[in-house]
Formats: C-alpha cells, sequence, structure tokens
C-alpha cells in the first residue's frame, strides 16, 4: 500500500511544481495577479509618506517611508547608504517603497543600477514615475520603451526579492470631469505598453496591465473649500471603472497605489496670497485624502514628509517644516493654537501638530464631530 502510494503521489507533486512555474512564468515575464496580497501586507495596511535621505527625520506612527533612488532626484540612497538606511528604517519597524524614476536614453535600460536597487532590501518598489506626462518638468517615455523599462526592472526586483510588490509606474495628477480627456489618454498609453510587451518585449505573450499594481498621483484641495470637493473620489471611481471592479468591493487596493496623495494651491483656484486659506485648504486636503482611500483600502502615501522648495517654488504640504520640526494643525498659526480631541481603541488623544495628526488618522482614530469648525475658525 505503501508502495502504491508513492508512486501516485510522485506524479501529482511533479504536476504541481510545473503547474506553479507555468503560472508564475507567463510570455517570459513574471506575473504577479492583482488578486494575490503580496508579501504579506494587506493593502490597507500600507500607509505612508514620503520621506528623504536622513534618517534622523522622524515619522512617529506612520508604518511606511517613500525614498527615492538617484534617479529621482538628487541625493545618494543607492549601494550601501541606500541599504544602511533602508535597516534603519527597518530597525525601528518602518517599511520602505523604492521609488526608480526613468531616465534618458539607454540609461533607461541601465540594468547595474537596476539591479543595485534591487539589492538593498526594500519592501516594494515603484518603476517609474510621471512617464505618462509630457512637460519639461518630468520625463516622458514612450509605451514601447516604457514597457521595456518596466520588464527589466520588475525582473530585476523580483529576481532578489520574490513577490514584492512592484508598482506600474505612476500617473500624473488630473482633474475629474475637466481632464477626462487625458485621463482616458493614460489608458490609451496603458492599452499601448500591453501591446508592446505582448509583440516587441515577450512576443506571443499575454501580458495584460490590468493584472498589475498602477500608481497614481493626486494633487487637489480635497475637502476645501466644502467637503463634496473630493477629486481622489473621482480619480478611484474612474480607474475602478477601467479594472471592471466595484469601487466598494474593498479590492480597488489590489489594483491602484495612491504613492502621491497631496493638495493644490497654484492654478487650481486656490488664493496662494492668503497663508489662512492655503493653510485650511492643507489640513483639509490631509484628512478628506487619509479618510478617502482609508474607505476604499487603498495603499496610500501622503506627500510630503517635509517641506521643500523647487524652481523657486515652495511646496508647503509638508507634516513638518523644511528643517524637520512639527508644524501646527494650522500652519499659518502657532502650534496649540488649534488642536482635535481624537478618539481612539486606547482612548482620547489631544492632537497639535500634523504628523501627529497624520499618524492617528492611519491608526483609525476618529475626529470630533466640529474638527470642521475647530479648524476653519
Amino acid at each position: 500500500m505503501k508502495r502504491k502510494f508513492l508512486i501516485i503521489l510522485a506524479p501529482v507533486l511533479i504536476g504541481s511544481i510545473l503547474l506553479a512555474a507555468c503560472q508564475v512564468q507567463i510570455g517570459g515575464t513574471a506575473q504577479h495577479p492583482a488578486t494575490a496580497t503580496p508579501s504579506g501586507f494587506r493593502p490597507e495596511t500600507i500607509l505612508g509618506i514620503q520621506g528623504d535621505a536622513s534618517t534622523s527625520t522622524s515619522y512617529p506612527g506612520i508604518p511606511w517611508v517613500r525614498l527615492g533612488y538617484p534617479t529621482c532626484s538628487p541625493g545618494n540612497l543607492s549601494s550601501q547608504v541606500l541599504k544602511d538606511t533602508i535597516r534603519s528604517y527597518h530597525n525601528q519597524g518602518i517599511h520602505i517603497m523604492l521609488i526608480y524614476c526613468q531616465t534618458s536614453g539607454d540609461s533607461l535600460f541601465d540594468m547595474h543600477r537596476l539591479n543595485d536597487a534591487a539589492q538593498e532590501g526594500a519592501d516594494a518598489v515603484q518603476c517609474g514615475n510621471e512617464q505618462v506626462k509630457q512637460s519639461t518638468a518630468t520625463l516622458y517615455v514612450t509605451p514601447e520603451r516604457f514597457a521595456r523599462f518596466f520588464d527589466l526592472c520588475q525582473s530585476a526586483m523580483h529576481a532578489v526579492r520574490p513577490g514584492i510588490p512592484i508598482i506600474l509606474g505612476a500617473m500624473d495628477p488630473l482633474v475629474v470631469p475637466y481632464d477626462n480627456a487625458k485621463l482616458m489618454n493614460q489608458v490609451h498609453y496603458l492599452d499601448a505598453m500591453q501591446s508592446a510587451m505582448n509583440s516587441s518585449v515577450h512576443p506571443g505573450g499575454n501580458w495584460d496591465w490590468h493584472s498589475q499594481i498602477l500608481g497614481l498621483i493626486d494633487s487637489w484641495h480635497n475637502g476645501y473649500p466644502s467637503a463634496d470637493t473630493n477629486n481622489l473620489y473621482q480619480l478611484y471611481g474612474f480607474w475602478a471603472q477601467q479594472f471592471h471592479i466595484d469601487i466598494n468591493s474593498g479590492d480597488l487596493g489590489k489594483h491602484l497605489w495612491l504613492v502621491e496623495g497631496t493638495g493644490c494651491v497654484n492654478g487650481c483656484g486656490i488664493d496662494a496670497s492668503s497663508a489662512r486659506e492655503v493653510a485650511i485648504s492643507h489640513i483639509l486636503t490631509l484628512i478628506t485624502d487619509v479618510q478617502t482611500t482609508m474607505k476604499y483600502h487603498v495603499p496610500f502615501f501622503y506627500f510630503s514628509g517635509k517641506d521643500f522648495y523647487a524652481t523657486q517654488t515652495g511646496w508647503i504640504f509638508g507634516v513638518l517644516d523644511a528643517n524637520g520640526h512639527p508644524k501646527p494643525l494650522r500652519q499659518d498659526l502657532q502650534r496649540g493654537a488649534r488642536t482635535l480631541e481624537m478618539t481612539c481603541s486606547s482612548g482620547k488623544v489631544v492632537v497639535a501638530d500634523q504628523e501627529q495628526l497624520l499618524a492617528k488618522l492611519y491608526t483609525g482614530c476618529a475626529l470630533p464631530a466640529n474638527y470642521l469648525n475647530t479648524l476653519e475658525s
């Protein structure tokens, strides 16, 4: 009986192994269906903030930090420095999403840098950023070239850490319904990328962008001037339709990561000269974005950790000031001028700064009923 059992069991095991191998390797490129929960991370627990190279900058209570490889911005976050930085965050119990931006020319396919990024221990990697946007501030990549780049990037990362989430670039920020035509252009770009992947990168393959995790950016004054102002919700609704899922199903986060969520001041109807108006729209955007993303179980990274200046424009949407110091809830007022008593599972907590507010929202603490009056008064 034992011999018969082994004879029967052997081909079953071999068949199972072969089936698993076929599922992982389809059309020459690794397939990681969005319906899986990669690396044990549940989408609703992936809540973070855009960080920088300084490990001395602290974001207590925030479980994920997004860091940029030197292909994204000036800095030395590569090789041993990146490894040490990620290890330092890991020692604090913080997970890291690494963003590897596209470059120009043949350097786009530089395997030395891709392999270096893969070796340093990130928990998730975003391959590319705003690759569809055609502007002087970003680097547009044709769908055909981006297909080849993404395939190399994803393969390099999974060769070292199989199964970690790989984010398919990032769709640049658009506004519904004014930019509906541009949103459809993003869909057409992904369709063209899919065609290139299956015709030139891996001829005869069946790669489908719907089975990947798409990166998304939103930059709008959500929650201001009224609670009905919520472009993030509109974007979630649009992409839920493209993925053919019910936005209320809880599955959107298996297909979509919001890699940058932030407010907007210039060119969007906010009076940039009014410190009060900017401060109120900023803090209400932070709250509205977190509430929206947690409702639909979408991974979310607030942008950014610290205020910074670029091309003579101040990006004052950080939860810390440019020196890494806590910012009051209303950044136009002194710390303590506005406070919110939040209800957490451990009891009542009074928050007076933005980093603390973001961290408490991430843990599910509830805002007081009068928070709008408190912040706008």
